[in-house]
């Protein structure tokens, strides 16, 4: 199984709101090893995935990796329309205006699983780009911390019980502090 964390690579953007794909496999795997345009940890027969390009070439990966080398692909991703403290779990879908989503769409078509956690809501006159890449609050961190663990059941869920299942566990559930 492959699963790909979306990010921005680098420090200025390590704790962003549009890395939490990064943080969610960070929290998995502690040990990355780089290769081509990206870095990679494997764990429990899970091929984990960061692309280390900037978010709008996230499926630029697949120039390296062949997806008929995997029995399924997930990816784990920022959403803005979800609020903070939930997370959706979607059998296939459009980019919904992520543009890390629409890049892996080129290359995989719309019919791959997704993690999508929640960052938003996106503040009245805020800018959405100076959002996505602003950080955390504490507040927000705490919250994060345990959407994160959350999100990890839901992808043993997934890998364990199948899609169907971990959608209606795991797609009700709310984290609060």
């Amino acid at each position: 199984m492959l699963v790909v964390g979306l990010g921005n690579s680098g420090p200025r953007y390590a704790f962003t709101r549009h890395n939490v794909g990064f943080m969610f496999l960070d929290k998995i795997a502690s040990s990355w090893k780089k290769k081509y345009n990206f870095e990679y940890s494997i764990k429990d027969n899970l091929y984990m995935v960061k692309p280390l390009t900037y978010m709008n070439l996230s499926g630029d990966i697949f120039n390296y990796l062949n997806p008929d080398d995997f029995d399924d692909i997930i990816i784990v991703y920022d959403d803005v329309s979800l609020p903070l403290g939930k997370i959706r779990i979607r059998k296939k879908g459009s980019h919904g205006g992520h543009n890390g989503i629409k890049s892996l769409i080129s290359y995989l078509g719309t019919n791959f699983k997704r993690i999508r956690i929640g960052i938003g809501p996106l503040p009245e006159d805020t800018d959405l780009v100076n959002f996505v890449l602003g950080e955390f609050s504490n507040t927000e961190l705490k919250i994060l911390d345990k959407v994160l663990t959350l999100s990890i059941e839901a992808l043993k869920s997934i890998i364990n019980d199948g899609i169907d299942k971990a959608m209606s566990l795991f797609n009700s559930k709310e984290v609060k502090v």
